[in-house]
């Protein structure tokens, strides 16, 4: 069975895995995505913190 990192490299050298990087990439350059990244990441954080006072 191929390894993880060796199938990843596969479909990233694919014309889909090539096409689904350049979409991530641009939905990274998006003001409105960023912040939609950043949000979740805070609410992820926030939810944490609860969870390391117990």
């Amino acid at each position: 069975m191929a390894s993880l990192f060796s199938r990843i490299a596969h479909l990233a050298s694919s014309p889909q895995g090539r096409r689904v990087i350049n979409q991530a990439k641009g939905f990274a350059n998006d003001p409105k995505r960023r912040q939609q990244a950043k949000d979740a990441l805070a609410k992820v954080q926030e939810r944490a913190k609860g969870y390391r006072k117990r």
